[in-house]
């Protein structure tokens, strides 16, 4: 009976001890995913002042359409930043896959999906070669990746060859895929019905097994309360948009890619070996975990990811020129894992980290574009929101040592 009271008692924290539990997350420099968060609320609310359309269903089913390629090549940004490494090369690599469809499919008559899969095998091979050099010759990640900067440009321009620029054709299915498919009404709440049933069991799950090992966990009533939260928030979402367009396939297809890469870091060994090596490289391998596959495997992810986003890329532009992948490409890539939350300094971050610092950057863009601001404008602002987020981290990281010390 004793037991069975400490059980319940471990299920009602209250709100004394909630309010306790936020102030040592403040205190120790854990503060999750909630500065980039109150950071692009405070975007929107900006823009839509500066500019009611901002906030209207046709602009936000363009931002997110006009961020999945440049966020899905952050999901893999996101994983060499975790183990303290960095990849510059992924702006070309996003280049080479577009090239490959383009040609491909256009010039050489193959099937389409076939050059798509070929397309991305080709990020994955990159991948392996950047691996390979890091573990057996010890070069560095900043110098091998950007030397592949160069070397798959230089790929890029060759599979290209005079053409320069190939456009594809509009009645292809990878057209319409990054310009015309969106989910029907009925399939985007249903959808949402199966996250939010999803969430509950897990939320639940969590709960039981929490309670089982004597831990204390949230009331029934606070995780009903976030499930039904979670569903109004979709539904709401998905109804705002379909006033327009709705959700785009593509979109939800770098969704499905976070939510994977997500459930892949934090419920699977290799995910925890991500994470140990990213924390201290020594004592993973003192642990017995392979370093060095580790490391490659990374590495493949992170130019497979790259790949991909440059499929949707070609897909969304209908078409690929000796610039796709160039200029800031990388460098968006790169700052949207940071703003998003990813440590500079590997062993903390999350695959959220894509989407929400993604969503920023798009939104940065967007708003400015509504306001008919030049590039130069969005290249200041994006760089200021960079520094603070790196700000943030380094604050954060300093408040963490000093709780561990103390």
């Amino acid at each position: 009976m004793t037991g069975e009271l400490a059980r319940v008692e471990a299920a009602r924290p209250g709100i004394r001890s909630l309010l306790g539990a936020l102030r040592d997350r403040v205190r120790t420099g854990d503060l999750g995913s909630a500065p980039v968060l109150i950071g692009l609320a405070v975007i929107w609310i900006v823009f839509q002042v500066l500019n009611p359309f901002f906030l209207s269903s046709e602009n936000l089913v363009n931002l997110t359409m006009q961020s999945a390629a440049t966020g899905t090549m952050a999901i893999g940004i996101v994983l060499v930043l975790l183990v303290g490494q960095v990849d510059l090369s992924v702006g070309s690599v996003n280049g080479l896959a577009g090239a490959i469809v383009a040609v491909g499919f256009v010039q050489l008559g193959l099937p389409l999906w076939l050059v798509v899969i070929g397309a991305v095998l080709a990020g994955s091979v990159v991948g392996v070669v950047f691996g390979v050099l890091y573990t057996r010759f010890g070069v560095p990640g900043f110098v091998i990746t950007l030397a592949g900067l160069l070397a798959v440009l230089g790929l890029q321009l060759l599979v290209l060859g005079d053409a320069g620029s190939i456009n594809l054709p509009f009645g292809s299915w990878i057209v319409e895929f990054g310009q015309q498919m969106f989910l029907p009404a009925w399939l985007s709440y249903l959808i949402a019905a199966a996250c939010t049933a999803l969430y509950a069991v897990r939320g639940f799950g969590e709960r039981r097994r929490r309670l089982d090992a004597g831990l204390a966990a949230s009331s029934r009533l606070a995780t009903l309360a976030r499930t039904a939260a979670l569903g109004v928030l979709l539904g709401a979402v998905i109804s705002y948009l379909d006033r327009s367009r709705g959700i785009g396939l593509m979109f939800l297809v770098f969704i499905a890619l976070v939510t994977g890469a997500h459930i892949v870091l934090t419920r699977t060994r290799w995910g925890r070996a991500v994470y140990a090596v990213g924390g201290s490289v020594e004592a993973a391998r003192r642990a017995g975990i392979r370093v060095d596959r580790v490391f490659v495997s990374v590495f493949v992810a992170c130019s497979t990811l790259a790949a991909v986003g440059g499929v949707m890329a070609a897909a969304r532009l209908a078409g690929a020129t000796q610039s796709s992948g160039s200029g800031d490409v990388y460098l968006m890539a790169i700052a949207a894992a940071v703003i998003g939350g990813t440590s500079l300094f590997g062993g903390r971050g999350s695959a959220f980290s894509a989407l929400t610092g993604t969503l920023v950057l798009s939104s940065i863009t967007s708003g400015l574009t509504l306001l008919s601001l030049n590039s130069s404008v969005r290249y200041l602002v994006t760089g200021g929101v960079l520094v603070l987020a790196v700000i943030v981290d380094s604050i954060s990281r300093r408040t963490r040592r000093a709780a561990g010390r103390a």
